[in-house]
C-alpha cells in the first residue's frame, strides 16, 4: 500500500464491522429484589459499556450494558428492582412486560443468599412465565457468616436452572455469569428444566378450564404461556385483563370463564384466589428451603444489627442523619473548592489566549460574553456536583439510605405519610424529576399527590451552583454551614407544608409501612464511580443543551437592541461611564443594559422583588431559572460580567465577588435570595413530571403557585425579621 493510501484503513474498518455483525447476539434480562446487589453485579459485568434510555412509553430509566465474549455479543438489560411481578407498581409492570413481551434469551435472577425465602417469591413468579434462567445467589459470603449453608446443586435441580454463588461487592464469581449465560443459550434443552409450581387440585382444575378457552385464540396462546395467563386471571390482574381486552378476540369468553373460576374458588376456600395462590407459592418455597438449607449455630449478633443499634436508635438516629448530611455539604464545598479553582483558571486562560485573536464585534460578544460567560460560569461547579453525587452514592451503596428512610418514618408520620414517602424525598437531593417519578411506588393516590407537592422543596443538585456561588461570595468559610441550613430548611418546610395539606386538603390516615433494612456493605470504588459518572454525564449533557441555549438567549436579550446613538446631551464623566456597558463592533457605545430587552423585562418585574431587596438582575435570573436552576448562574454571569472587561480577560470564576460588589445585596438579602431559589417554582422538567405523575393540570398549577407564594413570603420574613435583629 502506498503512503497516503486509505483503502487499507477502509478495508480494515469493514472487516471489523463485519466481525461485529457476525457476533451472535444474546439479550439477557437482569432481575431481582431491591438491595439484592443487582446493580452492583450489572455494573461489574458491563463497566463503562452502558447506555441509559427510557422504557418504551414510560419515562423510567432503562440501563443496558454490552459485553463481547468470543463470538457472542451479550446485551444485559437491568430491570427495575421489584419484590414481585404483580401489577401494583410501574416497576413491577415494566419488569414483567419486558420478560413476557420481549422474551429475552436468558433471564438472570439476582437473589440475596441471606434472604432466600423473600427473594425466591420473585424467582417463582419468573419461573411461571417460562424462560431460560440463571440464578445468582449474591452476598454468599454474608450468608456464610450468618451460618447459612446452601446446597447449590439441589437448588439448581429444584429451580430448573443453573445456580451461581457470587460476592458482587468484591466481584467474586461475577464473571461466571457470562459463561453460564452463553452455556444456557447454547444448551438450553440440557441446562434448563421447566418447573411446574403446584397449586392444589381445585386451583389446578380451574387453571385447566381457563387454559382451554385461551387456546381457542391461537395468536394469544402462541404469544404467552397459557398457564401463566390463567394464573394471572385468577389473581384478577387488571393489567393482564386490559391487555387481553385490547388485543385478542375471545376476550368475553376468557374473562367469563375466569370470573366463574374465581367465584368457585372463593366458595371453596372462603378467601380470594390471589391470596390462596400466594400461600401456595410460599408453601413451595418453604418446602424447597428445607431441602437445600442447613444452619450452623451462631451465638454472635450480626454486624449490621450492632451498627443499627446506634444509627437507627430512637434518640440518636435523627441527629446522626443530620450530621451525615452536614458532613456531605462540608465535603462538597470544602474539597470542591480546589478543582473548582483549577477549572476557573482554565476558563480564564482560555479567554486570555483566544479573546485577542477575535476582532471586536457581535460574534466575539456572543462567543465570550454569551457562550463562555454563561456555560463557563456553570462549568466551574462540576466538581461540587460530582462530590455531591459521590457522597449520595456512598450512602446508597453502604445501605445507609434505607436507614435514613427508617429513621425519618416517625417524622413523616407528623404529616400523615410514612418512611416510604421519604425515599423519593431523599432522591430529590439529586434531582426532583426521578424523585417525583419514584412516587409511583406509593399505593395511595393521596400519598402520591402529597409527596409530589412537597418533593420540590427538597433541594436538588441543580440549585447547588447557585448556593456555592452566592454563599461562597458572602459567607466565606461558613458557606458549608449556610448550604447545610438551606437543605435543612427545605426538609423542615416540607414537613410543615405537608402537615398543613394533610390537615386540610388531604385528610385521611396514613398507610402502614415496613421498611426493609439491607445489610451494610463496603461500597466498591468502581460502583461508586460509575454512579457518579452517570450523574455527571446528565449534568454535562444539560450544559451542552439547555444551559447553552439559555445562555445564548440571555446574551441576545441583554445585547439588543444595539447600535443606539448616544444622545447629543450626553456628557462624558464618571456617571456616564457607569451606564455604558461595552463598545459595539462599529465603535459606537452600546446602550446601557437596563435598556436592553432583558433590562426591560427586569425593570417590569422589579416591583415584585424590591420588597425583599433583590435587584432586577436577580429577578431576571430567577425567571430564567424556571427552565433550569443552573441558568440562574449563567444569567448572573452574562448580566454582571459578560462584556464588562475592556482588556478582554473576563473573570467568570470570580463572579461571586463581582455580584457582591455590584448587586448591592447585603449578606441577609443574599441569604434570602438563596432561600427563594430553594423554594420557588421548580424547573420546567420537574413541572412536566408533576403533571405526568399527578395526571392533573389543576394539582400541577397548584404546586407551582403555592411554591412561588411560599418562596416570596419566607424570603420577605427573613429580610424583615433579620433586619430587626441586626438593628438591635
Amino acid at each position: 500500500m502506498k503512503p497516503g493510501d486509505t483503502k487499507g484503513d477502509d478495508s480494515r474498518v469493514k472487516v471489523e464491522k463485519s466481525k461485529e455483525n457476525a457476533l451472535k447476539r444474546i439479550v439477557v434480562a437482569i432481575g431481582g429484589n431491591p438491595n439484592s446487589g443487582k446493580t452492583t453485579i450489572f455494573n461489574h459485568l458491563t463497566g463503562s459499556h452502558q447506555k441509559v434510555g427510557n422504557w418504551g412509553g414510560v419515562t423510567v430509566e432503562k440501563v443496558e450494558g454490552r459485553v463481547v465474549r468470543g463470538e457472542y455479543e451479550i446485551v444485559f438489560v437491568d430491570l427495575p428492582g421489584t419484590y414481585s411481578l404483580t401489577a401494583y407498581s410501574i416497576e413491577e409492570i415494566i419488569a414483567r412486560n419486558f420478560i413476557v413481551d420481549e422474551k429475552p434469551d436468558v433471564i438472570v435472577d439476582i437473589i440475596d443468599a441471606g434472604n432466600l425465602e423473600r427473594n425466591l417469591y420473585l424467582a417463582v413468579q419468573m419461573i411461571e412465565m417460562k424462560g431460560h434462567f440463571v440464578f445468582v445467589l449474591n452476598m454468599a459470603d454474608m450468608a456464610e457468616k450468618q451460618g447459612i449453608r446452601i446446597d447449590g446443586d439441589k437448588l439448581s435441580t429444584l429451580l430448573g436452572g443453573p445456580v451461581i454463588f457470587t460476592t458482587g461487592i468484591k466481584g467474586k464469581g461475577v464473571d461466571r455469569i457470562v459463561d453460564e449465560v452463553i452455556d444456557v443459550y447454547e444448551n438450553r434443552e440440557k441446562k434448563v428444566r421447566h418447573i411446574h409450581i403446584p397449586y392444589g387440585r381445585e386451583i389446578e382444575e380451574e387453571i385447566g378450564k381457563i387454559q382451554a378457552v385461551i387456546r381457542k385464540d391461537r395468536i394469544l396462546s402462541s404469544k404467552y404461556s397459557t398457564r401463566w395467563l390463567s394464573v394471572k386471571l385468577l389473581e384478577n390482574d387488571k393489567e393482564v385483563i386490559e391487555k387481553i381486552k385490547r388485543y385478542f378476540r375471545f376476550y368475553d369468553e376468557i374473562i367469563s370463564q375466569a370470573g366463574k373460576s374465581r367465584e368457585h374458588l372463593k366458595k371453596i376456600y372462603n378467601d380470594d384466589p390471589e391470596i390462596i395462590i400466594a400461600d401456595q407459592r410460599y408453601g413451595f418455597i418453604n418446602g424447597l428451603l428445607k431441602e437445600v438449607i442447613s444452619y450452623e449455630k451462631r451465638d454472635r449478633i450480626d454486624i449490621s444489627q450492632k451498627i443499627d443499634k446506634v444509627l437507627t436508635n430512637k434518640f440518636l438516629g435523627i441527629p446522626i442523619l443530620f450530621f451525615f448530611v452536614w458532613l456531605m455539604f462540608q465535603v462538597t464545598f470544602g474539597l470542591g473548592a480546589y478543582p473548582m479553582d483549577w477549572i476557573d483558571r482554565g476558563v480564564r486562560l482560555l479567554v486570555d489566549v483566544f479573546s485577542p485573536l477575535f476582532p471586536e464585534g457581535i460574534f466575539k460578544s456572543l462567543l465570550f460574553d454569551g457562550i463562555i460567560g454563561g456555560v463557563g460560569s456553570v462549568l466551574v461547579f462540576l466538581p461540587n456536583i460530582l462530590l455531591l453525587f459521590l457522597m449520595i452514592s456512598i450512602f446508597e451503596d453502604t445501605g445507609y439510605m434505607a436507614r435514613a428512610a427508617f429513621v425519618m418514618d416517625r417524622v413523616m408520620h407528623l404529616i400523615g405519610l410514612h418512611g416510604k414517602s421519604f425515599i423519593p424525598m431523599i432522591m430529590g437531593f439529586g434531582c426532583n424529576v426521578p424523585a417525583i417519578m419514584a412516587t409511583r411506588t406509593l399505593e395511595s393516590r393521596k400519598d402520591r399527590l402529597l409527596t409530589i407537592l412537597i418533593n420540590p422543596l427538597m433541594s436538588c443538585s441543580a440549585r447547588l451552583p447557585v448556593y456555592i456561588l452566592i454563599a461562597g461570595a458572602y459567607f466565606g468559610n461558613r458557606a458549608g454551614n449556610v448550604i447545610f441550613s438551606l437543605y435543612a430548611l427545605g426538609i423542615v418546610l416540607a414537613i410543615l407544608v405537608g402537615r398543613f395539606f394533610r390537615k386540610t386538603i388531604f385528610r385521611g390516615e396514613s398507610e402502614p409501612f415496613v421498611m426493609e433494612l439491607p445489610p451494610y456493605r463496603i461500597p466498591t470504588v468502581k460502583s461508586v464511580l460509575i454512579h457518579m459518572w452517570e450523574r455527571a454525564v446528565v449534568f454535562l449533557k444539560k450544559m451542552g443543551s439547555v444551559i447553552l441555549a439559555g445562555s445564548i438567549i440571555i446574551w441576545f436579550l441583554s445585547s439588543f437592541p444595539a447600535h443606539e446613538e448616544i444622545s447629543n446631551n450626553t456628557v462624558s464623566g464618571a456617571d456616564t461611564a457607569i451606564e455604558v456597558t461595552s463598545v459595539n463592533q462599529g465603535g459606537q457605545e452600546d446602550i446601557p443594559i437596563e435598556r436592553s430587552f432583558i433590562g426591560m423585562i427586569g425593570k417590569a418585574i422589579e416591583p415584585i422583588f424590591r420588597p425583599i431587596g433583590f435587584g432586577w438582575q436577580e429577578g431576571v435570573s430567577l425567571i430564567t431559572g424556571f427552565v433550569a436552576k443552573e441558568i440562574v448562574v449563567s444569567t448572573l454571569g452574562v448580566l454582571y460580567v459578560g462584556g464588562d472587561n475592556a482588556s478582554g480577560s473576563m473573570d467568570y470564576g470570580n463572579l461571586g465577588s463581582v455580584i457582591k460588589q455590584r448587586s448591592g445585596m447585603s449578606p441577609l438579602v443574599a441569604y434570602a435570595f438563596l432561600v427563594f431559589v430553594l423554594l420557588y417554582t421548580p424547573c420546567l422538567a420537574t413541572v412536566v413530571a408533576m403533571k405526568r405523575e399527578s395526571d392533573s393540570l389543576k394539582w400541577t398549577l397548584f404546586g407551582v403557585g403555592y411554591q412561588l407564594v411560599l418562596a416570596w413570603l419566607v424570603s420577605f420574613m427573613i429580610v424583615k425579621v433579620g433586619s430587626l435583629f441586626l438593628v438591635v
